[in-house]
This record gives C-alpha cells, structure tokens and sequence, in this order.
C-alpha cells in the first residue's frame, strides 16, 4: 500500500484514538505514583521500589533488544502491535484479581506476584513499543509527525485530566486493597478500548532489514553505527537524560517515609504530575512548528536539574508538591523528544531494529534504580539526588553532540 494523503490521515486519526484512551488508562496505573504506592502498601520496601522501577523504566527497554531481531524482518507488523497489547490489557486485569484475593494471601506472594504482572506488563510493553514506532514512522507522513506528536500531547493531557481525577477519588474514597483493585480493572478495560484504533489502521509495507543469526545481527547493528553517528548520541542521551524518568517514584518513597503521605496526598501528587503534562502539550501545539527537538532536550535536562537541587537544598513539606508539576513537565517533554528524535534518526529500513537498540540502550535508567533503592537505604535520599543531578549535568554535553536540526 503507498502511502497518500489519505491513508496518512486515516493512521493518524487511528493513533490519536489510541492516545487518547490511553491517556485515560494512564492515570489508573500510573507508574511513578499508583503503582510504587501500591508497592509501599504492599508492605514493600526501598529495595523493591528500585527493582520495581528498574522494571518498569528498563524492563520493556532491554526486552526490545531481544525482538528487534525477529521483529524487524516482519513486513506487516499489525497483528504484532495488537498481540503487544492484548498481552499487557491481561496483565492490568491480573494485577486487579490480585488485589481482590490479597487479603487471603501472604504479603511476601503479593509482592512477587506484584512483580510478575508488571514484568509482563513491561515485557509486552517493549514487545509493542517497536511494532508502534515502526508503523507509526512508515504509515503517517514526516510532515505530520511533529504535529501529531503536539496534538497527541494536548489530546492525551486533557484524557489524563478528566481519569486524574477519577482516579484520585477512587484512591481517597476505598480503602486498601480495593483501591488498587478498582484502578486496574478500569484500566484493564480502557487500554481495551484504546486498542480499537490499531484495528482500523491500514498499514503501509515496507522494504524491512532480515536478519536470521545472531552473527548477522551484530555485523547489522555495527554497520547502522558506522554510518549513522547520530545513533550513538541519541543512546547517550537517552541513557543519561533518562535518569530523569526514575525520580517520581523515589520522590513517592520520599513523601511516605518523610512526610507520612497517605492516599489523599498521592492523589494530589498524580493531580499535579497531570498539569504538567497538560502545559507540555499547549507549549508544544504551539510552537511545533518553531521548536527544535535540541531545544526541549535542554529544558527537559534544566526541569530535572530544578528538581535534584530543590530536594537537596529545599527538603521540606511546603514546595514538595510542585515539584511533581515540574515532573510531569520532564516525563512528557522527554517522551515527545525521545520519540520524535528516534523518527528522524531512523529509516523505514531500520527504523525496528534501531527502536530494539535504542531500547537496550537504557542501560543507566534500567540499572540505576536497584542502585538508588540501595543508596536511599544505607545512606539517605540526599546522595541518591546528587547523583541523579550529576548524569542530568552530562546530559547536556550528549544533547549538544546529538546536533538534532529538527
């Protein structure tokens, strides 16, 4: 199928529907607050909210290196992206069953179950994540992609305004471990709405990279680095830039064992998270057209800087909500960039088996969590935020090699 005008209009409305019950789901599942909150209550500890989030930031990241090979020599990658879906919709409905059953259950088998279901959760979030991208760059034209990405943003903010605050009711109004329960069956059920849009999409086919041995995938992936140079920088950037992503649910961790939050208070946090997302997306809709992606890395790199200075050098209860506004502002202008960096980085060739790589290159965010929730336990939260500030420190210098015109 060629790619017009037409069928580039229809994908587009397809995604947008996507993003917009996703965006709804978000909020139910969120996984820098909900889901560390729903760990802590579990009776979990530091050390599982660093492996919990190591799970959750790089376990679908490292698990895209392992289908890029096999993905990338599919044609058609539709039912691919569906099967992805269907996987984690399953693992939503799980983790809600297992919060109807906990009270019979031992904490220590909730808290590994807890582990399981996210792991497939993330997994399959990997597994989707490249057949999405792939269909996304070769299905919807280049000159629609920063729009759709400000749009989808907007779109995306609003749906996660109007579940914010369903969401914070149902966490302030039920109690534990029907909470939780409640938020992930209704998410379960909306990311099933959500994958209605794939569907409908009318995917274009394109000529993709075969590889068939792990010898040949080496020597493929050596030579996409030869002679790309931008690849190399777009996986230091997001590996060191991407510490970013790790530091609300350690914030969650803080304002539990500080400030004694209970489910109002996260409730209020995710409120804000939400706010930001919604000033990221009218920023963008904006100045799409105006803005480089160079531009917003910087100030994604500022945002977290603020928030790593403010922690260490303002520690108490009066400034500490807000710094979850900041935050949504770093989690939504770094996922917009990371994207659409990776779209203009990449071909219709290459573009799955480079999306594996740029997954597996999350090594610092997928790894430093189990870190972190070591360091919070021997030595404080102080150096685990000064270390946080010091990678987002060299992240600059990797944004000023990426050179991104666009």
């Amino acid at each position: 199928m060629e790619l017009t005008e037409r069928v580039s209009r229809n994908n587009y409305i397809c995604f947008l529907w996507h993003a917009t019950l996703l965006a709804l789901t978000q909020n139910f599942m969120d996984v820098d607050t909900v889901v560390p909150a729903m760990m802590i209550d579990a009776g979990g500890t530091s050390v599982h909210i660093g492996l919990l989030t190591a799970i959750l930031v790089g376990g679908s990241k490292l698990s895209q290196l392992l289908f890029a090979p096999f993905l990338s020599g599919q044609p058609a990658k539709k039912n691919l992206l569906l099967t992805g879906i269907n996987a984690r919709i399953v693992s939503l409905a799980g983790i809600g069953v297992l919060f109807v059953l906990s009270t019979g259950i031992p904490d220590a088998l909730v808290i590994a179950a807890i582990f399981v279901l996210i792991g497939l959760f993330s997994v399959s979030g990997g597994f989707a994540n490249i057949t999405y991208t792939d269909i996304l760059g070769k299905s919807v034209l280049n000159t629609r992609r920063k729009h759709f990405f400000s749009v989808n943003q907007i779109v995306s903010s609003l749906g996660v305004v109007v579940s914010a605050f369903f969401a914070r009711r149902i966490l302030r109004t039920e109690a534990y471990p029907d909470n939780y329960a409640w938020l992930f069956f209704i998410a379960a059920a909306l990311l099933g709405l959500a994958s209605l849009g794939f569907w409908r999409i009318r995917e274009v086919i394109a000529e993709n990279l075969k590889i068939t041995s792990v010898a040949e995938f080496f020597r493929v992936t050596r030579n996409e680095f030869r002679s790309n140079r931008r690849l190399l920088s777009y996986l230091l950037v997001i590996n060191t830039q991407g510490i970013a992503l790790v530091l609300m649910p350690f914030l969650i961790l803080y304002a539990k064992e500080v400030f004694g939050a209970d489910s109002r208070n996260i409730g209020n946090y995710l409120l804000l998270k939400v706010l930001g997302g919604v000033i990221t997306g009218s920023i963008l809709f904006y100045y799409a057209r105006k803005i480089r992606y160079q531009h917003i890395l910087y100030a994604t790199s500022l945002l977290a800087l603020l928030i790593c200075a403010s922690m260490i050098v303002f520690p108490g209860t009066t400034l500490f909500p807000y710094i979850f506004l900041f935050g949504g502002l770093v989690y939504a202008f770094h996922r917009i960039t990371a994207s659409g960096v990776l779209l203009e980085v990449t071909t219709n060739r290459n573009r799955a088996l480079v999306t594996g790589l740029s997954g597996a290159g999350n090594i610092l965010p997928t790894l430093f969590p189990l870190l972190g929730g070591w360091i919070v336990e021997r030595f404080g939260f102080t150096l685990f935020f000064m270390i946080v500030a010091a990678v987002i420190v060299v992240s600059f210098y990797t944004i000023y090699k990426l050179d991104c015109r666009k």
